[in-house]
């Protein structure tokens, strides 16, 4: 949906939604996708594809066609592109979720860690997540943003909205 009003500022860096491989092209190899993602950004290439290659684990099938690989490899490659450079806010969809529990396990230390210096905006249907990851909250119901210092209070009125729509 397209906003109808409103806009949103920023002074620092914003990550597209972290762990999006949606602009990945299908014939460069993952290494090859990666080091255009670093030339965009202006980040140091070697240094994002060696990161990358060491947090996504796909060995050899990091240098082969972006279009041959599963669901679970794309996911790595971009959670690993996302993490792999520092912005001052990460658009956050619940994507730490991907993986197996090694791989899950990684990605959220890894986002811990960028969150020590860095601040997210999370969207998320997982209380337990939320939990977790968030200090604050904002609950969107019927086109009504609702502001919360506290994430529990947020999280109380969006089970309550749920309960109400049931």
């Amino acid at each position: 949906m397209l906003p109808t009003s409103g806009r949103i500022l920023s002074d620092g860096t914003v990550s597209w939604p972290v762990g999006f491989a949606g602009s990945f092209h299908n014939e460069l190899t993952g290494a090859q996708n990666v080091r255009f993602v670093a030339r965009i950004y202006g980040v140091d290439t070697d240094a994002l594809v060696d990161y990358v290659a060491d947090f996504s684990e796909l060995g050899e099938s990091y240098h082969k066609p972006f279009g041959t690989y599963s669901s679970g490899m794309r996911s790595r490659l971009a959670m690993g592109a996302s993490m792999g450079i520092d912005f001052d806010t990460y658009l956050v969809d619940e994507v730490t979720s991907v993986g197996d529990a090694a791989f899950k396990e990684k990605s959220e230390v890894v986002f811990r860690d960028r969150m020590k210096n860095a601040s997210s905006v999370v969207v998320s249907h997982s209380m337990p997540f939320v939990r977790k990851t968030c200090t604050m909250g904002a609950v969107l119901h019927k086109g009504k943003l609702t502001l919360f210092n506290k994430v529990n209070d947020a999280i109380s009125y969006y089970e309550k909205m749920s309960r109400e729509q049931s």
